[in-house]
């Protein structure tokens, strides 16, 4: 799929009018339903081949936070043959109780993937969770960047960022 197919089908897939508010607390006059676009496979399987060119030589493991990074982590393990973790919102209260699934080493170089990044926060809990291990996170990358902070807020806490696609290639204005 090309830049431009995969452009139109995220756009044509995921882009709702209204007024919605995001885990930002933020309020919107448009929304990008991840989960309209991650299940369905041809755009998945484009994202997974997207963030696998930003996969660099060092990187050992690929990251992505429940629930919306997950199946773009799987995608990208499953285009690059690398071992891929889950990182939890919050410990379960049952069976073995982790915030990561998956095998995450202390020196692991971590690719954290990242669905739709408004301020950025819930992608940093991952990568606070992912470094307090040990690990290194190489770069953090984003399906969409919004264009509200997160890539000033992720680059001012230490991480590279960069993002596939921005709202303004989605031809959206706010």
């Amino acid at each position: 799929m090309t830049r431009e197919e995969l452009i139109k089908r995220i756009k044509e897939t995921a882009y709702l009018e209204g007024d919605f508010i995001l885990r930002s607390g933020k309020r919107s006059k448009y929304y990008l339903d991840k989960y309209l676009f991650e299940t369905c496979p041809d755009i998945l399987k484009a994202l997974g081949k997207e963030f696998a060119k930003r996969v660099s030589s060092d990187v050992t493991l690929i990251a992505g936070a429940e629930l919306g990074g997950v199946a773009l982590a799987a995608a990208t393990a499953m285009e690059t043959s690398k071992n891929w973790i889950i990182v939890r919102n919050s410990k379960k209260d049952y069976g073995t109780g982790k915030l990561i699934e998956g095998v995450l080493k202390s020196g692991d170089v971590v690719l954290l993937v990242e669905d739709i990044a408004t301020t950025g926060g819930q992608v940093l809990e991952a990568a606070k969770v992912i470094t307090e291990t040990g690990a290194k996170i190489k770069k953090i990358v984003a399906v969409i960047d919004r264009k509200q902070g997160a890539e000033e807020n992720i680059t001012k806490a230490g991480y590279e960022f960069e993002s596939i696609l921005t709202k303004n290639d989605l031809g959206i204005k706010d």
